[in-house]
């Protein structure tokens, strides 16, 4: 999929510094947002069966029930995001799931730093610089030990007898 040339040269047109994209109030966040729940709105649709501002189909019950705020974090910080709902509380949104508060990307990033050797501290203080992103130690610690079998796995694992190596001089 291209996007055209003209939409970007629109979007942009405000964007003087490098926090004009990045930053907090950013035009990355701000595209970020609007795609999450774009794409929360699709999924509810097809949920119920029909799509938005369109009668609802005879002899569906279910309708929309307006949203509900949810805080997330991600790679371009933290922001607030409307979830649809529905009336009879059926809806299981499959982007942002109940009870998840980060977007995907964060997970990596924490593995990324800890696999480098970082401490749990370390990371919350890199995290916190880079994303302006605000994470429990306990998180950290959570993420780490969800793959901390892996590792182990992987350092413990059969090692080959030889290995050839070659020298370019």
């Amino acid at each position: 999929m291209n996007i055209r040339k003209e939409l970007l040269d629109e979007l942009l047109q405000e964007c003087k510094t490098p926090p004009d994209l990045f930053g907090e109030g950013g035009i990355i966040k701000q595209l970020t947002m609007a795609l999450v729940e774009r794409a929360l709105e699709a999924e509810l649709s097809t949920h119920l069966g029909y799509s938005k501002h369109e009668r609802r189909p005879d002899g569906q019950s279910n309708s929309r029930n307006g949203y509900s705020q949810k805080t997330v974090q991600g790679d371009f910080g933290v922001a607030e995001i409307a979830i649809p709902r529905d009336r009879q509380g059926e809806f299981e949104p499959q982007l942002v799931k109940k009870g998840q508060s980060r977007l995907s990307g964060l997970d990596e990033k924490i593995i990324a730093l800890y696999a480098r050797g970082m401490s749990v501290r370390d990371i919350q203080a890199q995290l916190q610089e880079m994303y302006g992103v605000e994470v429990s130690p306990t998180l950290i610690s959570n993420v780490t030990d969800a793959v901390i079998d892996e590792v182990k796995q992987w350092q413990n694992r059969p090692l080959d007898a030889v290995y050839p190596i070659v020298f370019l001089d």
